[in-house]
């Protein structure tokens, strides 16, 4: 075994083009993610941060705490050079390929977390993963760009357009607005041709399939976990599952099941106080087959364990955050912020909401003062970069494991993924637009019913740009420029699922 290993760990190192296609399609993915181990241990063993190397060893041991055979390797580890550390990964990733359970393992975010005292002289761990190709291409150029200032982050994310998702939104509208319909997948695929695996961000498929095939099987327990997004769709898809769930399976309040839970802790959609095996119980108990998770951030270390098919909608960052404020504000639902300035400084909770959302930093890394995290989205030193870069990384992370992620304003054209995915047949709430508490503010726009697609949408909705005064503008936009990131990144996968016919 040692010695093919250093045959392998030879060929590897001098030609990551063999190691990348070799692993990756003949060895499986999941030996591939064991492989780039040696990446990350290369970089915590020649940065001395042997607590973190000890737990990323861990991780292959499925153990509550660091277990003695991880620090010996350590010790044994510390003393070896580059290569000598390449053959061990190697080695020890095909001894244990058929006897270990490597999902933790996929939960190791790349780029990780550098103790304060180095985090002025370590490289950023993103650079491990450069040269890839695929989801890892596209997670460097994501975890750049989040390490930028927010003022150059949002200039290139508009002069670049580094996912093309900006300019096809633009041919797309012009399209729409033409031909006065939504369009074909024959004509969508014209603007948006199905790129090669390699310029994929989402190859490799992270999915979980067998879950999507037990809940359209109706296996019992299974449901949907549906991470809800304010403002952006998520009433839309709870009225889309109301017409393909039975009634009976359907919670009685927004798709929220935990609304009469007798330990309901919080408001309803609060799923992430709850243990797993408290929403599976109540899930199956109840007997519903959709839990909408609309207050709370996603458990990116747990709700992937649940017996679920997990699904979530974006939208326009800005947008959504201007529609949120004509809801609540304009439209006197309990707000008193009088401006749309009073209304973004008093609800610093909602820049790069997205973000927070799937990277879920207070779980993973403890309890984190918000107004630290908050500081970092503005801050121009290295430390705030480097915790802008974990951030997207660990959203990132999340999203591509998602089962659908669409976007409301692409959300027309999701018919397919939603049949083939869910296996849901009515899908006209596609196309008609639902708002929550309806009665309390009619809107007699007109914009019922989407018949244009995206330009359906940007027509009912407020145009930022028009709405806000240059000064709030810049201060939104790189108050979301995370989430403009990531939501850039979403739009794509979204794309990329819908369009390649290998998805």
């Amino acid at each position: 075994l040692f010695p093919f290993s250093r045959c392998v760990a030879a060929l590897c190192f001098h030609f990551p083009f063999f190691y990348l296609k070799v692993v990756e399609n003949y060895m499986g993915t999941t030996l591939f993610s064991v492989c780039s181990l040696f990446y990350d241990l290369k970089f915590l063993l020649r940065s001395r941060l042997y607590r973190r190397t000890i737990h990323l060893l861990r991780l292959f041991f499925n153990k509550p705490k660091v277990s003695p055979t991880a620090h010996l390797m350590v010790k044994y580890l510390r003393k070896k050079k580059t290569t000598e550390i390449l053959c061990f990964c190697v080695a020890f990733a095909i001894a244990v390929l058929r006897t270990t359970n490597f999902k933790e393992w996929e939960e190791w975010n790349h780029g990780l977390v550098h103790d304060q005292a180095s985090v002025h002289d370590q490289a950023s761990s993103h650079d491990i993963h450069r040269g890839k190709s695929g989801y890892f291409k596209f997670k460097d150029i994501a975890v750049e760009l989040a390490g930028l200032n927010p003022s150059e982050t949002i200039e290139r994310l508009r002069s670049a357009d580094p996912f093309e998702t900006r300019a096809f939104e633009q041919r797309l509208l012009g399209e729409e607005t033409r031909l006065g319909r939504i369009l074909s997948k024959e004509e969508l695929e014209s603007l948006f041709p199905c790129p090669d695996p390699e310029d994929r961000i989402s190859f490799p498929d992270a999915r979980n399939a067998s879950k999507a095939a037990s809940y359209r099987n109706s296996e019992l327990g299974y449901f949907i976990f549906f991470q809800h997004l304010r403002k952006a769709g998520g009433t839309q898809f709870c009225s889309l599952a109301s017409k393909n769930i039975p009634r009976t399976k359907l919670p009685p309040y927004y798709c929220m099941p935990d609304y009469h839970w007798k330990d309901t802790i919080g408001s309803a959609g609060s799923l992430h106080h709850y243990t797993n095996k408290v929403i599976a119980q109540h899930m199956l108990g109840d007997g519903y087959a959709i839990a909408g998770n609309e207050w709370d951030t996603f458990d990116r270390l747990n709700h992937f364990d649940l017996p679920a098919v997990i699904v979530t909608s974006f939208r326009k960052p800005l947008d959504r955050a201007l529609s949120q404020y004509r809801f609540e504000c304009v439209e006197d639902r309990g707000c008193t912020a009088k401006t749309i300035e009073q209304y973004w400084e008093r609800r610093k909770q909602l820049h790069n909401v997205y973000t927070r959302t799937f990277a879920d930093p207070a779980n993973q890394y403890g309890e984190i003062n918000r107004k630290i995290l908050g500081s970092s989205f503005l801050g121009t030193n290295k430390e705030d970069s480097l915790k802008r870069k974990q951030l997207i990384g660990d959203a990132l992370d999340t999203i591509r494991k998602f089962h659908v992620v669409t976007s409301l304003e692409f959300i027309a054209y999701s018919e397919p993924m939603i049949q083939s995915v869910l296996g849901f047949k009515n899908t006209t709430s596609l196309t008609t637009r639902v708002r929550p508490h309806i009665n309390q503010h009619q809107r007699k726009d007109g914009q019922n019913e989407n018949k244009i697609g995206a330009a359906g949408v940007k027509k009912a909705s407020w145009d930022p740009e028009t709405y806000l005064v240059p000064e709030q503008y810049k201060l939104m936009s790189e108050t979301l420029a995370l989430d403009e990131i990531l939501t850039d990144a979403a739009r794509r996968l979204f794309l990329e699922r819908l369009i390649c016919e290998d998805y």
